[in-house]
């Protein structure tokens, strides 16, 4: 027996989410309305569960949970703080290019450009907004040890970012995220990439210090912020000539 197509289909069940899930949702949400801030320390796992009538095990689960996502840090002994971008520790968990040596060499982020432009459609597409919405173009080049290994063209939404100017990119030495996040109240929590290798045009050969044709490895980023909000577009060209890419999985 067929359906009559001109019948409307049952609504689906609601979808069930556990305990923790829940409360873990309140706390992200806290967190995207400010209520602590990047390195705040959140309260105890006993104060938590008092304020959402639940047990300490399930406040637990998901602050374990927010952990492993890199929403939290756990210190021994001091307690659990909202993570940031001002850590060391996360500069590495979005740039994943190494030395051929393994060693650490010191890392400058050397911005060039920073102007508002129209958004093209894959722009556009990429951020959420409408083709021709004003976006900020920023370009950089990513040194390492003096060489230069990146050049990053970055389209970030422009109303999230106002007042952002090249020589505020300049100004000291904190990297673009840690700036986003203190200046901007914006904090990137997660990111996808896109990876394929293509050739060197002239513009990136000439900044990369490459032959033109040469192969370099083009990392397209979209980055997200709390309510897995896109605000950050980038087209990463990468000179793997005395680097790699490493992505450590499970």
């Amino acid at each position: 027996m067929t359906r009559d197509a001109s019948r409307p289909s049952r609504p689906a069940s609601p979808t069930f989410s556990p305990l923790y899930r829940q409360i873990k949702d309140f706390l992200i949400r806290s967190l995207e309305q400010g209520e602590w801030g990047p390195g705040d320390a959140i309260p105890s796992e006993g104060e938590l569960a008092v304020r959402f009538s639940v047990s300490q095990g399930t406040v637990r689960k998901a602050i374990d949970e927010m952990a492993a996502e890199n929403l939290l840090v756990r210190r021994q002994g001091k307690g659990t703080f909202v993570a940031t971008h001002s850590d060391p520790r996360s500069f590495y968990r979005f740039l994943r290019l190494v030395p051929d040596n393994g060693k650490a060499m010191p890392t400058v982020s050397d911005p060039f450009y920073c102007e508002s432009i129209a958004a093209t459609p894959e722009v556009a597409a990429a951020l959420g907004l409408k083709a021709g919405d004003r976006v900020l173009l920023v370009k950089r080049l990513l040194r390492f040890d003096g060489e230069p290994v990146v050049f990053d063209e970055i389209y970030l939404a422009a109303d999230l970012f106002d007042g952002l100017t090249l020589e505020r990119l300049r100004g000291g030495d904190r990297s673009l995220y840690s700036l986003f996040e203190s200046d901007f109240g914006v904090r990137m929590i997660n990111a996808e990439e896109h990876l394929r290798a293509v050739a060197a045009d002239a513009q990136s050969a000439e900044l990369l210090g490459v032959g033109s044709g040469d192969p370099l490895l083009l990392v397209e980023r979209t980055a997200y912020t709390y309510g897995n909000k896109p605000v950050e577009w980038r087209r990463g060209l990468y000179c793997t000539r005395h680097h790699y890419y490493r992505n450590d999985l499970g």
